[in-house]
């Protein structure tokens, strides 16, 4: 059975009323007055109602601790907060590198006379051979920035990764520590060879040892400045252990043992160069010194930052 709406009947009601009002004779301002005491009741209920709704939902929330309370209302300030936290986290460390950072570092470009594919064949250490044929791509490539940069291949295109035409190094050293007392870096391994920067920071196969001739160059891994923890005790301290080396400054020293012997290095300048600038491994045999080589800025891959060091004892 199909129920009418309650205005419908409502409506009923007073037609009704008005049926019999005329019937008994009654005047309809007498009926009129009764129709407007009814709804004025009506009205009254409805808002006496909605007072002691309002009254219980303020009932229910009292009843609720203060904690629960305040937790309801700081909730969403809280995410608020945290969304900025993590947009700025990943946008401010970009911006500083180029406002903070910059003013000490050097962007460099090489210029020269020499075509820039040649430059390498003027240096003690060569990339490439001038005999190499015509069609063969002797630039390094950018690398595609969804590759694991944890491996140390992959910062160099595979098919014009560099070759030295260096004499044999005789490398009975094939392991070393470096310590960076600024930066609480201590006993990190440097490992002569290898890819895997997860396990360790790597110098550049070819580039001198420690306290010879030339520059051992030497790569690690970098992420966001509040992921840094170079901690001995982090399993995983490779991952960001070269995520501050921009922030040495000249004359900060770097302590390299190997062999049984300290040497110390002093900060002499720090640059950042494009991806592809390989000239930054080349070898200056009338000095001593150490490149720290990683990514900025930190947390991208867009450029690479270079510490030179310059060996003091």
């Amino acid at each position: 059975m199909k129920t009418q709406p309650k205005t419908v009947v409502m409506q009923s009601d007073i037609i009704d009323l008005y049926r019999n009002a005329l019937r008994q004779g009654i005047e309809i301002s007498q009926v009129e007055k009764k129709i407007n005491r009814h709804l004025k009741r009506i009205n009254a209920s409805d808002h006496i109602e909605n007072q002691e709704d309002e009254l219980r939902s303020e009932n229910e929330k009292k009843r609720l601790p203060k904690i629960v309370r305040a937790g309801a209302m700081a909730l969403p300030i809280l995410f608020l907060i945290i969304g900025f936290y993590l947009v700025g986290s990943a946008v401010v460390p970009i911006i500083g590198s180029y406002i903070i950072v910059a003013k000490d570092v050097q962007m460099t470009n090489l210029t020269s006379p020499v075509p820039r594919e040649q430059v390498m064949d003027v240096t003690p250490l060569v990339i490439t051979q001038s005999n190499i044929p015509e069609k063969v791509d002797r630039d390094l490539k950018i690398i595609n920035e969804e590759l694991d940069y944890t491996n140390l291949s992959n910062w160099f295109s595979s098919t014009t990764l560099p070759e030295f035409g260096l004499p044999e190094l005789d490398y009975d050293i094939t392991e070393y520590t470096i310590d960076i007392p600024k930066l609480n870096i201590s006993n990190a391994i440097v490992r002569v060879g290898g890819n895997n920067l997860n396990e360790n920071l790597i110098a550049f196969k070819g580039t001198a040892l420690p306290g010879s001739p030339g520059a051992p160059v030497v790569f690690g891994h970098s992420v966001l400045r509040q992921f840094y923890n170079p901690s001995e005790k982090n399993p995983r301290r490779y991952n960001s252990i070269f995520s501050t080396i921009m922030t040495l400054e000249t004359g900060d020293k770097i302590f390299v043992t190997s062999g049984g012997v300290k040497y110390t290095y002093a900060v002499l300048l720090k640059k950042e160069v494009k991806p592809e600038d390989v000239y930054i491994l080349t070898q200056k045999y009338d000095s001593k010194q150490l490149k720290l080589v990683t990514c900025t800025p930190e947390g991208t891959y867009l450029r690479r930052g270079v510490v030179t060091a310059q060996l003091i004892e």
